[in-house]
């Protein structure tokens, strides 16, 4: 097994016991469509595929598996590191990047590393298309314009 499907098996532990099947469902398509945004954007940038994929199964492991998602960035990314840490394949640089894209998830004004905004784009690319026939929250707009321009689709 592969550490893309470490992290999957553990996820998929963990969305498996949502007992809401409606939330349930939210988040698993959330979760891989946020982890195969990931490796699109990575994949055009030039950046770390694999370890961009892990972090857009993890940003928002807190939410989901606590139920709550106030503080989720910051709280996920400690857990997320414990996950990491637990599966005994990762570096701990890798395990640093994944983290702190996590940790900083949430701040979609705000440009930082190149992974971070790999993540931030992934999750607005995620909801955006959720339901194309809605528009994208304020937050999310100026990401959204930038990504359509980045990958043709005006």
């Amino acid at each position: 097994m592969d550490r893309i499907q470490q992290v999957r098996a553990y996820v998929d532990s963990v969305t498996g016991r949502i007992g809401d099947k409606e939330l349930r469902k939210e988040a698993v398509v959330h979760l891989y469509g946020v982890s195969q945004a990931c490796a699109l954007i990575a994949m055009k940038r030039g950046e770390d595929k694999e370890l961009a994929v892990i972090a857009g199964m993890l940003h928002d492991i807190w939410t989901y598996s606590k139920m709550d998602p106030r503080e989720h960035a910051h709280k996920g990314a400690a857990m997320a590191r414990e996950i990491l840490k637990s599966m005994g394949t990762f570096e701990d640089q890798e395990i640093d990047k994944i983290c702190h894209a996590i940790y900083h998830h949430s701040g979609k004004g705000i440009r930082q590393d190149p992974l971070d905004e790999v993540l931030k784009d992934a999750d607005v690319l995620q909801h955006c298309l959720s339901n194309p026939l809605k528009e994208p929250e304020v937050k999310e707009y100026a990401r959204f314009e930038n990504l359509k321009k980045e990958f043709f689709l005006q």
